[in-house]
C-alpha cells in the first residue's frame, strides 16, 4: 500500500471477457457476483467482502502441485516480454521468515520479512572460493551509430582534442581494421570479436593470440565469442537500416563504402537496404 492505495492497482475492474490492455498486459475476465462470479466474506473473523476484483491471476493446477502461491501472467506482447526474462537477473535465492510477537498481528505484509538464503552447500562452495557461475559463450556488445553520431564525453581539458579527432567506437574501429587487414575484409561486423579482441584503452581491434587456428589464414585464431550489435528501434529508421546493412555487408571500410553498390552511393541506408533486398 502507498498513500492508502494498492501499488498493484487492486481492486481490478470487473469485465466480461479478457482484453488486451494499453501497456501490453492482459485485462483478465472478472465476473460480477450473480454472473458467474464469487464473493467471500469471512476473513480473520471479520466481515470483509472480497470478490473477483481482488484475485491475483493464478493456476490452480500449479498451486496444488507445488503447495504454494504462484502468480501466473499471460505475456503475448513485445511490451510485456520482459516479464518472463527479468527473474534470471533478480539476484540470489531468498527466503521469507516471520518474527513472532506476543500480540497477534493480522497484517501479513508487516509480520513477514524477506532475506537472502544461502544453503550449507552454497556456503561451503563460497568459503572454498570455487566459481559460483559461468557464462558461455562470451557475448560482447558492438556499438552502432550514424556517421559522426557516436557519443563523446567532453571535459575542460580534452575539448579541442575531442573536436579534432573523436575516439574510435567499435564500429569506426572496425572500418579502420578492414582498411588495414585483408582477413577482416571478409568478415561481418558481428563476427569481428571471434577473431579480434577490443583494446578499450587504445580503442582498436587486435588479433587474438589464443583459440583455434583458422585454416588458410596463418596468424589468425578463432574463439566462440559472440558479437551482439545494440538494438535500434525502427522509429530511428536511418540507424535501424544501417544496422541491417552491417549484417549483410562484409568488410566495409567506411560509412560511404557501406552505402555504395556497384560504384553508386545511395543517400540513405534505407534506400540502399531496399535496393539490396530487390537484388537478393
Amino acid at each position: 500500500m502507498s498513500d492508502g492505495k494498492c501499488t498493484k492497482k487492486y481492486p481490478q475492474a470487473l469485465i466480461r471477457e479478457t482484453q488486451t490492455g494499453e501497456d501490453g498486459y492482459p485485462l483478465y475476465r472478472r465476473r460480477r457476483h450473480g454472473n458467474g462470479g464469487f464473493t467471500y466474506i469471512n476473513m480473520h473473523n471479520r466481515e470483509i467482502e472480497v470478490d473477483n476484483r481482488w484475485i491475483v491471476p493464478y493456476n490452480p493446477v500449479l498451486s496444488k502441485m507445488f503447495q504454494a502461491h504462484i502468480n501466473v501472467e499471460w505475456c503475448h506482447s513485445v511490451k510485456s516480454i520482459k516479464y518472463i526474462c527479468k527473474y534470471i537477473n533478480k539476484g540470489s535465492d531468498q527466503a521469507v521468515f516471520q518474527l513472532q510477537n506476543t500480540a497477534p498481528i493480522l497484517d501479513e505484509v508487516q509480520s513477514f520479512l524477506l532475506g537472502r538464503y544461502i544453503s550449507s552447500n552454497e556456503a561451503v562452495w563460497r568459503i572454498l572460493g570455487f566459481p559460483v557461475h559461468e557464462r558461455y559463450p562470451t557475448v560482447v556488445h558492438l556499438s552502432v551509430h550514424l556517421e559522426n553520431g557516436q557519443r563523446i564525453y567532453f571535459t575542460p581539458g580534452n575539448l579541442q582534442q575531442q573536436l579534432q579527432a573523436a575516439p574510435h567506437t567499435t564500429l569506426t574501429a572496425f572500418f579502420h581494421l578492414c582498411r588495414q587487414d585483408a582477413f577482416a575484409k571478409t568478415l561481418f561486423y558481428c563476427d569481428v570479436h571471434r577473431y579480434y579482441t577490443w583494446n578499450a584503452s587504445r580503442k582498436q581491434f587486435q588479433r587474438r593470440k589464443q583459440g583455434s587456428m583458422v585454416e588458410g589464414h596463418p596468424g589468425v585464431w578463432a574463439t566462440q565469442v559472440l558479437g551482439r550489435v545494440y538494438t535500434v528501434h525502427p522509429s530511428n529508421s536511418e540507424c535501424f537500416y544501417l544496422r541491417m546493412l552491417l549484417r549483410v555487408v562484409r568488410g566495409p571500410t567506411s560509412f560511404t563504402d557501406l552505402k555504395t553498390v556497384n560504384g553508386v552511393m545511395c543517400e540513405t541506408s534505407r534506400g540502399l537496404r531496399q535496393t539490396r533486398t530487390l537484388e537478393e
